[in-house]
């Protein structure tokens, strides 16, 4: 079955870095669209970054550009989101999803993408 395993969460202090990654299985990997969702407590769910499945074009929401980096690994089946000068208010869960090929290669609703990962935390202190 397809999984989605994030990892590379955790507590860092503002202005430090993280690397998160997912790691995908169970499905051709180099067909889907990839992106970063996060949540954080009574807030809705907002997509951070995505990726198309070449690579070659990227999305971020306005709050994170010039700070996150989102990319991908056709070979090792893995999505990066690489966070820099983390702010508190990055404080969230971080979700990837698989968006399949289609009319669009991003959705900023979550519900469009078919297949989630568990989540990881990531926690920015002040």
């Amino acid at each position: 079955q397809v999984q989605l395993v994030e990892s590379g969460g955790g507590v860092v202090q503002a202005g430090g870095s993280l690397r998160l990654s997912c790691a995908a299985s169970g499905l051709t990997f180099s067909t889907y669209n990839m992106g970063w969702f996060r949540q954080a407590p009574g807030k809705e769910r907002e997509l951070v970054a995505a990726i198309i499945w070449s690579g070659g074009s990227t999305y971020y929401t306005d709050s994170v550009k010039g700070r996150f980096t989102i990319s991908r690994d056709n070979v090792k089946n893995t999505v990066y989101l690489q966070m820099n000068s983390l702010k508190p208010e990055d404080t969230a869960v971080y979700y990837c999803a698989a968006l399949t090929r289609g009319v669009r290669w991003y959705y900023t609703a979550g519900e469009k993408y078919d297949y989630w990962g568990q989540g990881t935390q990531v926690t920015v202190s002040s």
